[in-house]
């Protein structure tokens, strides 16, 4: 009779850096000793270098780094001269980024509701605040999950009201639409982050804004340090202490090329589980593209918690991306009780996000579909 215990699963991660950074330890660390051995710290070659790299990866002319993707956007909007007494339009599905820079900027934040199952602006929401609110001076259009969000519509609108957009292109470095025009090119001027979850992601916090305005690119600049004109002369208002560190520069260089085969990855990943997740009783999205770069993959199930625990029971972790809408945040004093975002708020209710990321091997992907299915 055997005594042996019989093996349980690994827990399937919902992400894993230890496996993302694990194969290229060697390159980052001989890329830090560069940085170590190069006495340049702070605002040095390395930066200049991923900053012009970066932006020709996004197809800008300008690239500007800063501390974290949470800068970017308010100095996003700083550039743009948004300030008191302002309207910046938002989702409210977002984890409270985009209002957070508005109200930082001390602009009103007007919330637009989503598309149905898709989570980017719906832009026919979007028109009708456009043409019946006063004093909207931008729109942070946020790529959620990795998937970029209806521009073409999206642009024209703007342009027609003379409204300027800012891209949140936090979750959808590398997204492209069918004219190969990537996120972050589609907007007057676009934010950033490099935390280390990010598809393009730093061994630390770091964030960039890329635009192909001169003179917007050269506000962020100064903003960036203090809005120094000159050294120790503080000329722009908003300005603070936001640089992107040499180190963290270097080693994105060494991760950036790598970008294209890590988006490829995920977006194999979810197109899998789009095609073979059939349980009814979740909703999947729907087969992508460029357009989709697979940063988070979430489905929709109207009995989320029975779910999330269904699938703690066969080893697969979940988490939810995002529970509160921005709208509904305790922070604003019950300011916002009247306003309903019906697809906002039924998404808060039933997305659950699934394991995605590059490392993600075939099996365990099929141990996640079998196990959705089960339910």
């Amino acid at each position: 009779m055997s005594t042996g215990s019989t093996m349980q699963p690994q827990t399937i991660p919902v992400n894993s850096l230890v496996r993302h950074i694990a194969p290229l330890q060697s390159a980052l660390a001989n890329a830090a000793n560069e940085v170590i051995g190069s006495g340049y710290f702070v605002l040095g070659p390395s930066v200049v270098e991923f900053e012009q790299a970066f932006a020709a990866y996004c197809g800008t002319t300008h690239c500007v780094s800063v501390a974290n993707g949470t800068d970017a956007l308010e100095l996003s909007l700083r550039a743009l001269d948004i300030g008191e007494g302002d309207r910046v339009v938002v989702v409210a599905n977002a984890a409270m980024y985009g209002t957070a820079a508005a109200i930082a900027c001390g602009a009103e934040p007007v919330f637009v509701d989503t598309l149905v199952d898709d989570a980017t602006i719906d832009p026919a929401a979007l028109e009708n605040i456009l043409a019946g609110t006063s004093g909207i001076k931008a729109v942070i259009v946020t790529h959620l999950y990795g998937r970029l969000a209806r521009m073409d519509a999206i642009v024209a609108m703007c342009a027609a009201h003379g409204i300027s957009i800012v891209e949140d292109c936090a979750q959808a470095h590398g997204a492209a639409d069918a004219q190969g025009r990537r996120a972050g090119s589609l907007g007057a001027i676009a934010s950033f982050s490099f935390y280390p979850t990010k598809n393009l992601g730093a061994l630390g916090d770091g964030g960039a804004v890329v635009t192909s305005d001169a003179a917007l690119a050269d506000k962020v600049r100064k903003l960036r340090q203090y809005g120094w004109t000159q050294k120790y002369t503080n000329s722009l208002k908003g300005g603070r202490n936001s640089r992107l560190d040499e180190m963290q520069a270097r080693l994105l260089l060494v991760m950036l090329p790598l970008l294209d085969g890590w988006n490829a990855r995920r977006r194999d990943i979810a197109n899998r589980y789009s095609r073979e997740i059939t349980n009814v009783k979740l909703r999947v999205p729907a087969i992508s593209g460029a357009e989709y770069v697979g940063h988070l993959y979430v489905v929709r199930c109207d009995d989320r918690e029975a779910l999330r625990q269904h699938l703690g029971a066969e080893q697969v972790q979940s988490d939810v991306h995002y529970p509160n809408p921005d709208h509904r945040q305790p922070c604003h004093d019950n300011r916002f009780a009247n306003l309903t975002l019906p697809n906002t708020e039924a998404d808060a209710r039933t997305v659950l996000t699934l394991p995605c990321f590059p490392e993600l091997s075939d099996d365990e992907v099929s141990r996640v579909i079998e196990a959705c299915n089960r339910f």
